[in-house]
């Protein structure tokens, strides 16, 4: 059974081999869909799940975009998501989009570092010093470029915690597609580093997936466009299940439904599929709406999965909405 989100409302979607994808429209579409390709989808009834809780090492932290203030906040005040960080306070900490063309960007970065410094790095000097030798980090992300969507900011991970990818929207190739950074990182990560966990996160108003969605030649030139290709199966999937569906709202599918893609196109690399089959590695999809501050977390579900040639077919648990 998959469970796709849209808002507080979980919907149950069970695997099938008929011809259309049952819509769900709330008020505003929250859409994590999975399916099992083009010419599947699902017969499903709705019912709704309690919210499981926020795994502990999340912090309260959470995002606006890049005209918003750093100002702290304010007691009881709702309407900033930012905080200033410990080694931060007692500095006028503003973002780089709202200094004046006087200003050097790179002073008010040696402020910060030297802030950073100072209240953290000397205060936490043993724990820096260990790091200086080696890293063991139990999560390898991998999140969008985009300047909006920060993961050590939104999810608090510190140093040591985690390592990271970013390239435009959060997109991983499949094996056969031939070497790039990405699947570099990636076979660092799972051989070398050993990671448990990875984190692939998406975000809302996501300009690749946007592009990719717009995009009519897959032969195209750009380097942009010949990067987002790799995306071109959940694009397919998405038009195949929301051709009624405005555009806007066909690209908050698209934004889910490649998260998924990513998890599924991971399993292609033979020392990825092999740590998930002995459960030392587990695949999540993570998907930040910066409009509105809430993010929603959930787990491939590896033995649900079926990935050939000729299907490619999964199942995702362990959902949760933060917000």
């Amino acid at each position: 059974m998959v469970w796709p989100i849209i808002g507080y409302r979980m919907c149950s979607l069970h695997r099938s081999k008929v011809q259309s994808v049952r819509s769900y429209i709330h008020k505003d579409p929250l859409w994590c869909l999975p399916f099992s390709g083009p010419t599947s989808s699902s017969v499903g009834s709705s019912r709704t799940r309690p919210l499981t809780k926020v795994m502990s090492w999340t912090k309260t932290y959470c995002g606006h975009a890049a005209t918003s203030s750093f100002k702290e906040q304010e007691p009881g005040d709702s309407s900033n998501c930012h905080r200033l960080s410990p080694e931060n306070k007692g500095l006028n900490v503003r973002n780089m989009a709202e200094t004046d063309g006087n200003e050097d960007f790179f002073d008010l970065m040696k402020k910060r570092f030297l802030s950073f410094k100072k209240h953290t790095y000397i205060k936490k000097l043993e724990h820096f010093q260990a790091l200086a030798e080696a890293q063991s980090p139990k999560f390898l992300v991998i999140a969008c470029a985009d300047s909006r969507v920060c993961p050590s900011n939104i999810l608090g991970f510190q140093p040591g915690d985690a390592f990271m990818i970013r390239n435009i929207a959060n997109l991983i190739p499949v094996m056969k597609n031939g070497p790039s950074e990405c699947n570099a990182a990636l076979e660092f990560a799972v051989t070398t580093l050993q990671v448990e966990n990875i984190l692939v996160i998406g975000h809302s108003s996501c300009a690749g997936i946007e592009t990719l969605m717009k995009m009519q030649d897959v032969q195209s030139r750009n380097f942009i466009h010949k990067w987002v290709a790799n995306g071109e199966v959940a694009k397919l999937r998405t038009k195949a299940a929301t051709s009624h569906l405005s555009f806007d709202q066909q690209c908050r599918f698209c934004e889910k439904e490649s998260i998924n893609q990513s998890l599924v196109n991971m399993l292609s690399y033979p020392w990825i599929e092999d740590r998930v089959r002995r459960e030392l590695l587990s695949l999540h999809g993570g998907y930040y709406n910066f409009k509105n501050c809430s993010f929603e977390k959930w787990t491939l579900d590896f033995k649900e999965c079926n990935v050939t040639e000729e299907e490619r077919s999964y199942a995702v648990k362990e959902q949760e909405f933060w917000g």
